[in-house]
């Protein structure tokens, strides 16, 4: 894998901009809604499926002349500066002789996993599969001398799995010519592996390309790192597209080829990619490929968070594992794996063939949703169970015909406020990590706008994710955090509806960051306050500031906004406004 080239909207941006031309070789250019629809139905229904990062990067497993490699597992070879002979020394111990991939398929399958991908060859150049365009592959390299790929292939197939191959197209850090990241055209860390691009990509990436989409008929083909890849250099390989009819690729491949999917790598964005679909591939640890020292893994808790959240953002979620050099998925992996599987045989329902959910953010959880004839599904996902026993369902307004929990499948009192259903909760939540309900709605999901109120301390927290945005500026996503982001247009305003419970003065508090000085932003609707955005150094780095307070009236709705002042004007983010109750 790699390191987040563009922020999610920002590569949406450079797609938006792109001329809406047919490209050379691009086998979907003349496809219909209706045609694709059906091409992505399988992978929409899916949800859920398993990365896999494996290759000669597993055996140092992250540690290279007696020490450890900062990074990925599997970019120890450019992090390292690894020469080439003795990058290439290490296949000699890549023998898996505990491969089982029937048991891998299995495990994918307890999981509930719909799809597999596997890297065909990461950015090492080493091909997990015999390859006519090179002898660095385990078939020329190693002593195993077998295929890996078909008999993965097979045992997923045989599930009811399908199947997807990952291709590292430009980088190749072995093979002469290929692209090295930070590196120029040609150049590299090893006089072994220079040379110029073209004959290595016509040499050996597209004979490759060919064979596997021969050879294995992936469902999927997920490219990665476009360095280097014109448009010129990317029509080589799309045109490969249809050896396989019906295949799905990202939107990694270069040279303006969108792809089907969006990638977001190791982050959530805030409010998916609306109009596109999307997958967020992650890792169960901090690496992709083995490293043998990374112990750092991540709890259930965050693992059926990620999926929910996912899922009610309309995405698909890749969730990776790292065999070692012998075969062998690690045991914390698979003990991980096998725990979201049973939240999946319970919840799984509320996963999979599901969309994106209504609301734009429910303070206790997330929301999918799903057809049922004229009437839908809703399924409400209770991460933060309510101490008061009452799951305010805010702005809902369609009649509610049911309510059941799918653990236990016990059936739930509905009452109704002015804010909406109140769906009454038993004392204690029914699932440790997350509580689905079943919501049947009569109808099509109409959520209303319902004002921002006090949380349990009395305080008015204005989030991204609640906003009304004019212009540009939108709601992203940094470290796990939705902001207001790249706020570069001094015409965009960004407000938000508000009532409080009670009259009195409020302090009103702003969290940004900005890497210059010199913006202002003039906060609106109750009375006028600026507030001067500091400089934090970069887009990352928050700082909360006190602008000045106001007073607010009980039970009264305004609106408040932040509209900047044009003069002076650069770029900010904002992370929320709070307006603070005062003695």
């Amino acid at each position: 894998m790699k390191s987040r080239l563009l922020s999610g909207s920002l590569a949406a941006l450079v797609w938006m901009i792109l001329p809406a031309l047919a490209l050379e070789g691009d086998p979907y250019a003349s496809e219909t809604k209706e045609q694709k629809d059906a091409r992505m139905a399988w992978w929409r229904e899916a949800k859920f499926g398993m990365f896999i990062h494996w290759g000669v990067y597993a055996v140092p497993a992250g540690t290279y002349d007696n020490r450890h490699i900062d990074g990925i597992g599997e970019w120890i070879m450019l992090r390292g500066k690894i020469p080439v002979a003795a990058y290439r020394d290490y296949a000699k111990d890549f023998n898996p002789v505990k491969y089982q991939p029937e048991a891998w398929a299995d495990l994918a399958k307890e999981a509930g996993m719909r799809y597999m991908v596997i890297t065909s060859k990461h950015h090492d150049g080493f091909a997990l599969f015999p390859s006519e365009a090179s002898q660095w592959t385990i078939a020329g390299a190693t002593p195993w001398k077998k295929d890996l790929i078909a008999p993965l292939a097979e045992a997923a197939r045989a599930r009811g799995i399908k199947f997807g191959l990952y291709y590292s197209q430009a980088q190749d850090w072995t093979h002469p010519g290929g692209a090295k990241s930070g590196y120029a055209e040609g150049d590299g860390w090893d006089d072994a592996h220079k040379g110029p691009f073209d004959p290595y990509l016509d040499q050996v990436c597209v004979p490759q390309v060919r064979e596997i989409l021969t050879r294995y008929q992936p469902d999927v083909l997920w490219w990665d790192t476009p360095h280097l890849m014109t448009r010129e250099r990317a029509a080589k390989l799309a045109s490969l597209l249809s050896i396989r009819p019906g295949i799905i690729h990202n939107n990694r491949l270069g040279g303006g080829y969108q792809g089907d999917t969006e990638t977001p790598e190791q982050y959530i964005p805030a409010r998916g990619f609306p109009g596109r679909d999307w997958e967020t591939c992650m890792t169960l640890n901090d690496t992709w490929g083995y490293k043998s020292y990374d112990h750092n893994w991540k709890p259930l808790s965050t693992l059926i968070r990620n999926l929910v959240d996912i899922a009610s953002k309309g995405g698909n979620y890749l969730l990776n594992v790292g065999p070692t050099a012998e075969g062998e998925i690690p045991a914390e992996s698979i003990k991980l794996l096998k725990e979201v599987g049973a939240w999946m045989k319970v919840n799984g329902e509320s996963i999979y063939g599901t969309h994106a959910g209504p609301f734009a953010r429910l303070p206790w959880g997330r929301c999918t949703a799903k057809a049922d004839g004229t009437d839908t599904r809703l399924y409400l996902h209770v991460l933060d169970w309510p101490t008061d026993g009452l799951l305010k369902v805010p702005g809902l307004a369609n009649k509610i015909r049911s309510v059941e929990a799918l653990a236990g499948g016990v059936k739930l009192e509905v009452g109704s406020t002015p804010a909406g259903p109140v769906i009454h909760l038993p004392s204690s939540p029914l699932d440790p990590v997350c509580s689905t309900l079943r919501v049947l709605i009569e109808g099509s999901p109409v959520v209303v706008e319902t004002p921002v109120t006090p949380d349990k301390d009395g305080v008015i927290q204005l989030l991204p994710l609640d906003a009304r945005y004019e212009g540009e500026v939108k709601s992203e996503e940094h470290h796990g955090q939705a902001n207001i982001g790249y706020w570069t247009n001094a015409k965009d305003s960004v407000s938000w509806k508000v009532k409080a419970d009670h009259e009195g003065r409020y302090l009103v508090r702003i969290e940004a960051s900005a890497p210059a000085e010199g913006s202002v932003l003039q906060i609106q609707g109750v009375g006028k306050l600026a507030y001067s955005v500091p400089c934090t150094g970069s887009y990352e780095s928050f700082k909360t500031t006190k602008v000045g307070e106001v007073t607010l009236q009980k039970d009264a709705e305004f609106e408040l906004s932040l509209r900047p002042v044009v003069d002076g004007w650069k770029a900010v983010n904002v992370r929320k406004v709070e307006l603070v109750p005062q003695p």
